[in-house]
């Protein structure tokens, strides 16, 4: 929809269309006017490109709640918050059914029932899946949930350049294909997915620039532990910033981990080998690149054969075809890259954040889940049981009658200035990918810290022209220096 036919105002802007947002949307009774942002396409975020499933108990026949919980705590080395912990794994079930309802359509055997797949740092086969594109199909069902629902107003390709806190509520300030307009709200759910843009090689894709944490920074809300980075140890090794991610479930259904001299090595640094959480094999690649001196690092799938990888992993094949590597007869190179972030705006057990009104859920959002390093196939389940919590927090908020926005004062605005200098995005991400991947070089982040201050200063005083490239440089400057701030101690 275009600028011009919004609303001043909504009972609910969500900025962010990934699983978390439409799940929030769809969890609010009708009579709720919400406007749901899309930085691009609506079909474009996080969510869209995860490939392994969604953890979940939904038969305790060979599994149980504690032991899910018990593997989450195992990934983020007992960092997380045992609360939190227990409401995704207990809650998030019947979300998972409840997305059934909404068309999604997780692999099935000949008898109709689940197919369930294993990954690094389970015990237990408890990830449904839709083949390798679950972030997909579990996306574009959403969509077509949230398309047909009246209260509901979609606009695509349009940035949430700034955003204020005024009496009651908050006015966000829009840009859309080079036109500017102001709406307002009474509350705001944040769900703006991560900040992979920061760093040079990612899973990513272009919209993940940290927006939503730099419009909360910004208004004063609490950032928790987003120095919480999660690199994934299999994405193609190929020349792309944004890096095809090999799916942690072609090693949980057999895949080799090899080193340069096509070697299997991970029994040098922990028992559970291939399957071992993903920051130990990340770990592990680092310091076997280091005991070789090069990185080259494949998986090997091939004895699975052609027949069953395109059934089972028809999305990985097909990508790593087009980058000509047969999954069924060649090795497939990898080698970490950024994937995830496990901090971010801090939000209690119904996504409030610790400002009044403003609330936030998936990537974006810290609810402390995940710890210090997030198992498989949990982020699609914490982004519909926090969109959800978020929608059901802010409905009998809505229903208390609590006093609704006023002010609708439009600020004198210029948005003119100079275009943003070139290199700036480069050298924030040369930073990032110098000072802190996978195994943080402290000297490097401590002169890292002192540049990205200086280049965060330069945005927020300089009179640069109001873009989406200026915003996206003054989010990932901003993500950069407090993940930097946050570990330079």
């Amino acid at each position: 929809m275009k600028l011009s036919e919004l609303k001043t105002k909504y009972d609910v802007v969500i900025v962010g269309s990934g699983v978390a947002g439409l799940y929030a949307a769809l969890n609010f009774p009708a009579d709720v006017r919400i406007l749901m942002l899309s930085k691009q396409e609506r079909h474009c975020s996080n969510s869209s490109l995860a490939q392994g499933g969604v953890a979940c108990v939904l038969s305790f026949e060979n599994d149980s709640y504690d032991l899910h919980i018990q593997d989450t705590m195992i990934a983020g080395r007992y960092a997380n918050d045992p609360e939190a912990v227990e409401q995704l794994v207990h809650e998030g079930p019947n979300d998972v059914r409840k997305t059934m309802e909404y068309g999604v359509d997780y692999d099935r055997d000949e008898n109709g029932n689940l197919i369930k797949t294993l990954e690094g740092g389970h015990s237990r086969r408890r990830i449904v899946h839709h083949k390798d594109t679950s972030g997909k199909e579990l996306v574009d069902k959403l969509v077509l949930a949230v398309e047909k629902l009246p209260n509901v107003t979609l606009a695509d390709n349009t940035l949430v350049t700034t955003m204020s806190r005024v009496k009651n509520g908050f006015r966000l300030e829009l840009l859309q294909d080079g036109d500017f307009r102001f709406v307002f709200c009474d509350y705001c759910l944040l769900a703006t997915g991560g900040i992979g843009r920061v760093y040079k090689y990612t899973t990513n894709p272009s919209v993940a620039t940290g927006d939503g944490i730099r419009l909360a920074y910004e208004m004063g809300a609490s950032i928790k532990n987003i120095s919480y980075i999660q690199f994934h140890p299999t994405a193609f090794n190929g020349p792309n910033r944004e890096q095809f991610l090999i799916s942690e479930a072609v090693r949980g259904e057999g895949a080799y981990l090899l080193n340069g001299n096509k070697e299997r090595f991970m029994d040098r640094y922990d028992e559970r080998l291939e399957l071992a959480p993903r920051d130990v094999v990340s770990r592990s690649i680092i310091l076997e690149s280091r005991r070789l001196g090069n990185n080259n690092f494949y998986l090997d799938i091939r004895y699975k054969g052609e027949e069953y990888l395109k059934k089972r992993f028809p999305g990985i094949y097909a990508g790593c075809l087009e980058q000509g590597v047969n999954i069924a007869e060649d090795l497939i190179p990898v080698f970490p890259c950024h994937h995830y972030l496990m901090g971010g705006i801090e939000v209690d057990l119904n996504a409030r954040t610790t400002l009044p009104r403003l609330y936030a859920a998936g990537e974006c959002s810290c609810t402390g889940v995940h710890g210090k390093n997030r198992l498989a196939s949990n982020s699609l389940l914490e982004a519909l049981v926090y969109g959800r919590k978020a929608a059901e927090d802010i409905t009998r908020c809505l229903r208390a009658d609590y006093p609704a926005l006023t002010d609708f004062t439009e600020p004198e605005t210029d948005r003119t200035g100079a275009p943003l200098p070139k290199g700036i995005r480069t050298e924030i991400r040369e930073i990032m990918q110098r000072s802190y991947f996978v195994i943080p070089d402290e000297g490097a982040i401590h002169q890292g810290k002192k540049r990205l201050e200086a280049i965060l200063n330069r945005l927020r005083n300089g009179k640069f022209a109001i873009t989406t490239d200026y915003c996206e440089a003054r989010s990932l400057a901003t993500v950069a220096y407090l993940i930097l701030r946050e570990v330079d101690k």
